[in-house]
């Protein structure tokens, strides 16, 4: 069966830690701390944010492709202080091939290690794998970002191999990205419970 995403709908994603909603135009306002701030936030993205103009740019490019079908980019909100915490997205999203990539993920240096991203990825595998019937979730990284390699590790997230030279990085050279996987049987199997239970 074909995924039935439809990047037109409002998908609000939520549990008692976190809102997941669609990215809006006014929410540069809202991000624009942690590009001024926080600018090393970016290290490892090959898309920057850091700078007004960069978080200007990324927020308008995020949503010229919602815009166009090809991206789905949600603003990440603290429910437990009612805090903006960052971004992430749906990507790269293929209905006919039942495959989205997961990525864009950033989040400010306070929210970091508290656990709110795997609240923001449970709800995001669990609405992709048993609201938009995807067969596989895509992630990938900068091969020297540990921390993020890590985190993806500790969801259940799978080493598939190295993308070599993949793509340019902001300041010049190229980088190597890992790319890494969770199937739907993987997500029904264990990973699931697995990572609900580090809720």
């Amino acid at each position: 069966m074909i995924s039935h995403f439809d990047t037109t709908a409002n998908y609000t994603l939520e549990d008692d830690s976190v809102i997941l909603r669609p990215l809006q135009a006014d929410d540069l306002e809202n991000l624009l701390p942690f590009a001024i701030n926080e600018p090393t936030t970016w290290q490892y993205s090959n898309v920057s944010a850091k700078y007004e103009d960069g978080m200007r740019r990324y927020v308008n490019d995020a949503l010229k492709a919602l815009a166009e079908g090809r991206e789905y980019p949600f603003i990440v909100i603290d429910k437990q202080t009612g805090e903006f915490a960052g971004s992430t997205r749906y990507y790269d999203i293929q209905p006919k091939l039942n495959s989205l990539q997961l990525g864009y993920t950033w989040y400010g240096e306070k929210f970091r290690g508290t656990g709110l991203n795997k609240h923001c990825k449970f709800l995001l595998l669990q609405f992709a794998f048993e609201e938009l019937n995807m067969m596989r979730v895509e992630f990938r990284a900068d091969a020297r970002n540990e921390r993020s390699i890590a985190a993806m590790k500790s969801i259940g997230c799978q080493v598939e191999g190295i993308l070599r030279s993949n793509m340019p990085l902001e300041d010049g050279g190229r980088r190597d990205s890992i790319v890494l996987s969770i199937l739907k049987d993987e997500w029904e199997s264990g990973v699931k419970e697995r990572l609900k239970g580090k809720l």
